[in-house]
């Protein structure tokens, strides 16, 4: 494709993401159920949506770039369904949890199949210029179990008729922080590092600020426990809740 029309892309790509990152990074450190902390998730999803669009048409575009239509659309699906999880009225369930559920399967099959394929030592289905060895194993291995995850937790919510208290804030929490994970991944790793001067080459202190996000989940989802297991639950819940 021309530059002239990849450019925009690029740009539109790059601006929306940065944006998410700022946003969701406000909505991680703000006062949980406020009203900053529901406008900026709110923005956050809208830009990381708009951004994951983008990086699907590049992922089209650009020779051997298909790998990111496939991280364009979990990230799509992670955040909206993380989004819709607290927009939605608890013990409720609607068509858009169960498109959700078949997209959730069908991102799953994949790489269940190939990661049971390399620890058992078959050969993969699944050719890559790539060895599967190292960091990119162990990426696969982490995709696998994410979206394993994912897709066990929207079975449970479409045949239970959906979630309510503790569980409904999990199912938020884990989806929205690992969406601005991936962020922040793809901005320091794939981003940032390209700005170095030199050949391509990724500082270890740029893995970093993915892994913040992952902190401040394990902590959220440690003070959902509490609350949830305190006398006052129904209020400690309602203070951290986003309504």
């Amino acid at each position: 494709m021309s530059p002239i029309v990849t450019i925009p892309v690029y740009v539109f790509h790059v601006g929306a993401g940065m944006t998410g990152l700022v946003s969701g990074t406000i909505a991680l450190l703000a006062r949980k159920g406020r009203r900053l902390h529901r406008r900026a998730g709110t923005v956050f999803v809208a830009a990381m949506v708009v951004m994951a669009m983008f990086a699907a048409v590049l992922a089209v575009v650009v020779p051997d770039q298909l790998v990111n239509l496939f991280i364009a659309t979990f990230t799509i699906y992670l955040l909206w369904t993380g989004w819709m999880t607290v927009r939605r009225p608890a013990h409720t369930v609607g068509l858009m949890e169960k498109i959700a559920l078949v997209l959730a399967v069908c991102l799953c099959a994949p790489f269940a199949i190939l990661s049971f394929q390399l620890a058992t030592g078959i050969t993969p289905l699944f050719r890559s210029a790539i060895a599967f060895k190292g960091p990119v194993l162990i990426a696969i291995y982490s995709f696998t179990a994410v979206l394993t995850l994912a897709a066990l937790g929207d079975a449970k919510l479409v045949f239970r008729g959906g979630v309510a208290g503790p569980a409904r804030l999990t199912r938020h929490l884990w989806r929205m922080c690992i969406g601005l994970s991936l962020a922040a991944g793809s901005a320091f790793t794939n981003g940032f590092a390209r700005l170095l001067p030199g050949p391509y080459h990724v500082p270890p202190l740029f893995f970093y600020p993915q892994l913040l996000p992952l902190g401040f989940m394990v902590f959220w989802m440690f003070r959902i426990r509490l609350a949830a297991r305190s006398r006052n639950h129904g209020t400690a819940l309602r203070d951290i809740a986003c309504p």
